[in-house]
């Protein structure tokens, strides 16, 4: 059995950093792995916010109804303060969640704690179609499917961060690359 990674001291300073990409791209176990790599980290999951809402709870989908959005938009405001309370405390914050389309630059505005850096996990549609199939967790079902939500996603999402197409890598190989290449995932 191989050893952990190294803790990357020289990284440890409080920041956000941000992971978001196309269902089923790999947000959850990299987000877990990347926390992992500093000394006080949190990992948030936007999902488990989502999941807080036990009734009247309404989902987003193509057609998205007003609702949705503004369980969305609580969702994101949510995770923002959690994650600017975390920083302010010392500790790196990796907030995964699907920060798409019209939704992304909201959020960011909401990070006021700094560093804040973001990564855009964009493998390769077949890839996603392959990873998908292999969990349990279904992403895409009868709603969405993986080729047009990612198009919604490489066309109607800010080109801000780092895009990073994690089709070949291992999930420790992208986390690696995301630490080798943060300065490059920093926003203003």
């Amino acid at each position: 059995m191989s050893s952990p990674p190294a803790l990357r001291h020289d990284l440890d300073v409080p920041q956000v950093i941000v992971v978001t990409g196309v269902m089923a791209a790999g947000k959850s176990t990299v987000s877990q792995l990347l926390a992992e790599r500093f000394s006080r980290a949190v990992h948030l999951r936007g999902d488990v916010f989502r999941r807080f809402v036990v009734t009247g709870r309404v989902d987003m989908s193509p057609q998205a109804q007003p609702e949705a959005e503004r369980q969305l938009a609580l969702r994101h405001s949510i995770a923002a303060q959690t994650a600017n309370r975390y920083v302010a405390a010392g500790f790196t914050v990796v907030v995964q969640d699907l920060f798409v389309g019209a939704t992304l630059e909201p959020f960011v505005k909401q990070l006021v704690e700094r560093p804040v850096s973001l990564v855009m996990l964009a493998p390769d549609v077949a890839v996603v179609m392959q990873r998908e199939s292999e969990r349990v967790k279904v992403g895409y079902g009868d709603l969405w499917s993986v080729r047009d939500f990612d198009h919604m996603v490489r066309t109607k999402t800010p080109r801000i961060g780092l895009w990073l197409d994690s089709s070949q890598q291992t999930p420790d190989e992208t986390v690696d690359e995301i630490l080798s290449r943060l300065a490059e995932a920093r926003i203003s």
